[in-house]
């Protein structure tokens, strides 16, 4: 299966789009309808169902893809930050494949993030350890060896100096308390620098907005492991939502009770 449509759920829009997983093109516009005010899954799903039907002349009953902004372990989502809180707890992948009729992967937004990167981005074809980190908000982080995902991998959490590490280092933290680029360069220093002493990591890559910026901040980072901008953009939640998606069509998650009814997943 060649094309499959991504879709990335966010706080504030939910934006989705044909993949050519061959090339991590679009092989139709981006199509965006803003987050429901009450974000429930019920209402998200609402919103889901319209992309998919804006889409449906080139898809007929193909998977999609789906990104969130929690963890998603085994299709289940542990804790919910940015959506509302009935989405804790929820065993998802089960939910969005009732209510839409179709096969659902769900995956944490960095991790399909760090998966386009990797396939059609800055750490394209990479061999090793690659951390790509989105700094944002908050920090989001995915971790992928030779290619595989490591999922829900949040190293924006790490303790740094007594703090969550993304209340110290995340581009919000630069903007709300006024810190140049090379002011906030030494937090962002403290953070990777932690994160390298943690796993060796063969190559970092810096996502997220600012990452447009990265000429005015990653030049004064001092570190082994060479550290490099996403390419990928607004793309990356979209292309890697269709990316997992192949994935778990093609190596099935025997731990998800979805996949495997003999699975115990506990939902947190």
């Amino acid at each position: 299966m060649s094309i499959i449509l991504g879709i990335d759920v966010g706080g504030s829009g939910i934006k989705g789009a044909p993949v050519e997983l061959e090339t991590g093109e679009f092989t139709s516009d981006r199509f965006r309808i803003p987050t429901p005010k009450k974000s429930t899954p019920k209402n998200v799903a609402k919103v889901i169902a319209q992309i998919i039907d804006h889409f449906a002349g080139e898809l007929g009953d193909a998977p999609v893809g789906l990104t969130i902004p929690a963890p998603v372990k085994h299709g289940v989502i542990p804790f919910i930050a940015n959506l509302h809180k009935s989405w804790a707890g929820m065993e998802a992948k089960k939910f969005f494949q009732d209510e839409l009729g179709r096969d659902v992967t769900l995956v944490n937004d960095a991790d399909a993030a760090g998966l386009a990167e990797v396939h059609f981005g800055a750490a394209k074809g990479h061999p090793g350890l690659v951390i790509l980190t989105t700094l944002g908000t908050g920090i989001g982080s995915a971790m992928i060896y030779r290619g595989v995902l490591i999922p829900n991998a949040e190293l924006g959490h790490l303790e740094l100096d007594g703090y969550d590490a993304e209340k110290r280092a995340a581009s919000s933290v630069k903007d709300n308390e006024g810190l140049s680029y090379k002011d906030w360069a030494i937090r962002l220093q403290r953070y990777y620098s932690h994160v390298e002493m943690l796993f060796s990591p063969d190559l970092f890559v810096v996502g997220g907005g600012v990452s447009k910026d990265s000429d005015e901040f990653l030049h004064h980072l001092d570190l082994r492991t060479p550290i490099v901008p996403a390419t990928m953009r607004n793309r990356a939640g979209i292309v890697g939502a269709a990316l997992a998606s192949r994935d778990a069509l093609e190596n099935p998650d025997p731990l998800d009770p979805v996949v495997n009814p003999q699975a115990n997943t506990p939902v947190a």
